[in-house]
């Protein structure tokens, strides 16, 4: 199934919450402490300038844009589906409670920690949200300094060309230089949200490093040692992280 022919619309954030985000799973404390230390060294050395991140498809999952939180000037959380378009605003003023353990564990760095400000004062500051199409991407070209895009390249289409696609889009929105971090479910046969099922592309390591390889500087990819445990249907988790690097190169997209 192809993106466009998704029922977004049907997206059950309430219940992708309750069943994902409730409580912190393992998956998500074994990529934490990489994504909070991989951003957290490259900013904690950088020159004062204005920082614009961006999570690309947030859905309505918090935490990624919470990692970016005490190192940038604007977030904007990117993301398609009306539903969780008003998931994301209605947390914006004010997050909910079961985000607390999220931040707690990214304050296990000392750099989140020493970070004093109220984390929640801070997100309605520098928190925007924009409905948006991935693919539309394409028109913000070298735009953000630092970006996330967590389970949506390979969550959104059946299709390893959209897929493909998907993750030229999100890098080429990052400016060179700037640090960014992607995760996927590997060899994902697709996913409820509510009573409705979303498709998934079909992908492993070697999959996720050869869509990012051409656009990025320093890549890790790396399979999550915590056994796949939040949902049937997929085999784990792979976490890529680097830095946009300086080529350009040209992908066919057709």
């Amino acid at each position: 199934m192809k993106n466009a022919e998704v029922a977004w619309s049907a997206f059950d954030s309430i219940a992708y919450v309750d069943h994902n985000y409730r409580d912190l799973q393992a998956e998500d404390a074994e990529i934490l402490p990489i994504l909070r230390d991989h951003f957290a060294g490259h900013f904690r050395n950088q020159g004062v300038g204005p920082v614009y991140g961006i999570d690309v498809g947030a859905g309505a999952n918090l935490y990624p844009a919470l990692s970016m939180l005490p190192w940038c000037d604007e977030i904007t959380l990117y993301e398609r589906s009306p539903s969780n378009v008003a998931y994301l605003r209605s947390q914006v003023d004010s997050y909910a409670e079961n985000w607390d353990q999220f931040w707690d564990a990214l304050c296990g760095n000392k750099d989140y920690k020493a970070f004093d400000a109220d984390p929640r004062e801070r997100f309605q500051k520098v928190v925007r949200v924009q409905q948006g199409d991935i693919f539309d991407l394409e028109r913000s070209v070298g735009q953000w300094s630092v970006g996330t895009m967590f389970f949506v390249a390979e969550s959104m289409t059946s299709s390893d060309q959209e897929f493909r696609l998907g993750v030229e889009r999100f890098m080429r929105a990052l400016a060179p230089g700037a640090p960014f971090a992607t995760a996927f479910m590997e060899h994902s046969k697709g996913y409820h949200a509510g009573e409705y099922f979303f498709p998934a592309c079909d992908v492993g390591e070697n999959e996720v490093r050869e869509s990012l390889e051409p656009f990025a500087d320093g890549l890790k990819v790396q399979r999550l040692e915590t056994e796949p445990a939040v949902r049937d249907g997929y085999s784990g988790m792979i976490l890529s992280y680097g830095w946009r690097g300086n080529s350009d190169p040209q992908i066919p997209n057709g």
